[in-house]
């Protein structure tokens, strides 16, 4: 019998957990899936905006040839709304993938990358897999403490991941002090500002990230088309970088990465200024009908700037399993956080309003044991 097959940094990874789909849920639980409401992987509650569609069903009559490799038109309105050169970009199949990129490009096994507990279970993921040290910085009032994380940083430190807002907790970290941080981290040292929730913010609280790698040659700023623009089951996002780390970042990247539909679709949903605005408008409502709910329940919650919310529904270590069971029985999908180290909260999507008022009314009897 053959043993130990694989380095053994990869075996020890835990598969990443992705949410319920719908479809499951209804064959576990004996449901209609018209009934299910999902509300448990941070997806745009709109779908895909008409205008991609439009342009995913032009380009479905060249589906028979390869998408263009380099992403020449898509490379070419992210240069022109983000007012950097097209070679500074480089696409992802979603931003998942940039991110498993970064830590390939920059990082050797052994050499160590800095992230923060209670950030995106893919940052743990991706340093394992290059057989890389884990550097975890205890969290600040459940999100980054940046002053501890550059203070972690070592000699053999080569990436640090910064998600703003933050995945699960929905935390954010003013320009101010990333800008502070980016002036004193190590010149060797890269550093991704993950911003996949970024068009959620309130307008008092933008700021455009992409200006700061000009001036920043270890900056990589992340985004991705899977949360505001509606194109999660696409799979597409990018990066902004100088040459220097698009370069190495180019040489290990997969051919055609992103294909031809879901390039045509993010040049249209880029463009869709009032989807993007619906979707944004949609969000603060919702987290409206959520916190008061919650405030109504006497339920802890994290504020949240992404377009979900972190919320606290027991005291014991089984709280979060036992209703998100009750949840599921009811029809309703959430994301349990034990993974993360959270096992009494749960992290809930921001839908419709009626899909919102369902899962309030589910929480209600989860939490009352009915």
């Amino acid at each position: 019998m053959t043993k130990n097959i694989g380095p053994e940094y990869v075996r020890a990874i835990a598969p990443y957990q992705a949410g319920k789909p719908i479809a499951e849920v209804a064959r576990e639980f004996g449901l209609q899936e018209d009934a299910i409401v999902k509300l448990a992987s941070n997806e745009n509650p709109f779908g895909v905006p008409e205008s991609a569609q439009a342009a995913m069903r032009a380009a479905a009559a060249e589906l028979g040839r390869y998408p263009d490799a380099n992403g020449f038109e898509l490379k070419a309105a992210l240069s022109a709304r983000y007012d950097v050169p097209a070679d500074w970009i480089t696409l992802g199949n979603g931003s998942n993938d940039i991110l498993e990129i970064a830590a390939h490009a920059f990082v050797e096994r052994g050499q160590s990358v800095v992230y923060a507990q209670y950030s995106f279970a893919v940052y743990a993921l991706a340093t394992q897999g290059v057989g890389a040290r884990h550097i975890v910085v205890p969290a600040k009032a459940h999100g980054h403490d940046l002053d501890a994380m550059l203070a972690a940083i070592t000699d053999d430190t080569r990436l640090v991941f910064i998600a703003n807002p933050n995945n699960p907790t929905g935390t954010f970290i003013p320009a101010a002090e990333i800008e502070a941080f980016l002036q004193r981290v190590p010149a060797g040292v890269v550093v991704v500002l993950d911003e996949a929730y970024n068009e959620f913010l309130a307008l008092e609280h933008q700021f455009e990230s992409a200006d700061w790698v000009k001036k920043y040659p270890n900056l990589l700023v992340s985004r991705t088309f899977s949360k505001a623009y509606g194109l999660a089951g696409l799979r597409v996002g990018f990066a902004i970088a100088q040459p220097a780390l698009t370069d190495l970042m180019n040489r290990i990247r997969q051919p055609f990465n992103v294909n031809s539909l879901a390039q045509a679709a993010a040049i249209a949903a880029l463009n869709d200024r009032d989807f993007l605005d619906k979707s944004a408008a949609n969000n603060a409502a919702g987290y409206r009908q959520f916190t008061e709910a919650f405030a109504q329940l006497g339920l802890e919650y994290v504020p949240s700037y992404g377009n979900f919310v972190l919320v606290k529904v027991g005291d014991d270590a089984g709280a979060g399993a036992r209703v998100n069971l009750s949840l599921l029985k009811q029809g309703v999908i959430v994301r349990p956080v034990g993974n993360y180290g959270l096992p009494e909260w749960l992290r809930i999507s921001i839908g419709l309003p009626q899909e919102n008022a369902v899962l309030i009314a589910a929480l209600t009897k989860a939490l009352a044991g009915e």
